[in-house]
């Protein structure tokens, strides 16, 4: 009878501890089934310029970066190795990306909706223009294909273009991509130089500027208060003497008068030369409060337009042409 009584106790010790052993495992494999699915939630643009919302369900292996504001987030990020293809660099990485960029196939010429259905990308992050109905086509085309999209707020999706603009599409990306510290730093970093410029000039009178872009015929394209370089400006400090955008005659560039100008270029330095010289050895402008006083910048499109991680190097630069002391 006692023996009887043992071995029915260990069966029933088996019975309890077998389970106690299911129970744990079915909990674990819950617990694992749930870090598994969770996922991030991003809301981008399409054609239209409607929000639509895109799920990450991991983050991204093989990505098309285009235009320079996509390509250097994502080497800022440290994600080179994610990139099977990048293109449209309107200047050269900044030099600390030189090396990481150099893991990255570069095509000459934006890759074709064919060409990038060949790369079979998880994800294509790039600029609104080429998304249109001759490159990539809308989004629809590449979620139906399980590739999410990005595209850059201010590269023709949102007006105004701002600041914020930018400090989102970083944050966005460091979501994605689970590298968010990195990207909130950045952003960060940009908003601390902001702030430095709004305390250097604090009870001193208001510098008057203008930001514009030489056309081919003679005519300058205002970046006004609604574009991203203006958003800076203004933010720092600046008083816009022309805050729409559009075009000005050279002859209404000299009533305006402004103390500082800041002349747009892209591509080599040869073009950066022409944007100084375009004014300071026009005859017509040298009487300019700006060209006689020497506060004529020149500055690249990627510091004004679209700007990603540049913001910083955009408001440093237009910081420092309207407060010569300030990082002194």
């Amino acid at each position: 009878m006692k023996k009887k009584l043992l071995g029915m106790l260990a069966v029933t010790a088996l019975i309890f501890t077998g389970c106690g052993a299911n129970d744990s495992k079915t909990e674990s494999t819950k617990e694992s089934s749930k870090g598994n699915s969770e996922s991030t939630v991003i809301t981008t643009y399409n054609y239209e310029k409607k929000p639509v919302e895109q799920t990450f369900k991991k983050v991204p292996e093989k990505v098309v970066a285009v235009y320079q504001s996509p390509i250097e987030i994502m080497l800022a990020l440290g994600l080179e190795d994610k990139m099977v293809a990048a293109s449209q660099l309107d200047t050269d990485v900044k030099p600390e990306f030189k090396d990481a960029f150099k893991k990255v196939k570069y095509y000459d010429k934006a890759p074709s909706k064919e060409e990038v259905l060949s790369l079979n990308p998880d994800f294509i992050f790039s600029w609104y223009s080429y998304f249109g109905p001759d490159t990539l086509g809308d989004i629809d085309f590449w979620m139906d294909r399980d590739t999410n999209t990005y595209m850059s707020q201010n590269s023709g999706v949102k007006t105004p273009n701002t600041l914020e603009n930018e400090y989102e599409d970083i944050l966005n990306i460091g979501k994605i991509f689970d590298v968010e510290d990195k990207a909130q730093k950045m952003v960060d970093d940009m908003k601390s130089e902001i702030d430095k410029a709004i305390k250097f000039a604090e009870g001193k009178e208001k510098v008057t500027a203008v930001i514009f872009e030489v056309n081919k015929d003679g005519q300058y394209r205002i970046y006004g208060a609604d574009s991203i370089g203006g958003d800076m400006a203004q933010q720092v400090g600046a008083e816009l003497v022309a805050d729409k955008n559009g075009n000005i005659t050279k002859e209404e560039l000299v009533k305006l008068n402004p103390d500082v100008i800041f002349s747009v270029y892209y591509g080599e330095s040869i073009e950066e030369k022409q944007a100084l010289t375009s004014i300071t050895e026009n005859d017509a402008l040298k009487n300019l409060d700006a060209v006689k006083n020497e506060r004529v910048y020149p500055m690249v499109l990627s510091n004004v337009y679209s700007t990603g991680i540049r913001t910083l190097d955009g408001i440093q630069a237009i910081s420092e042409g309207l407060y010569p002391d300030l990082h002194k």
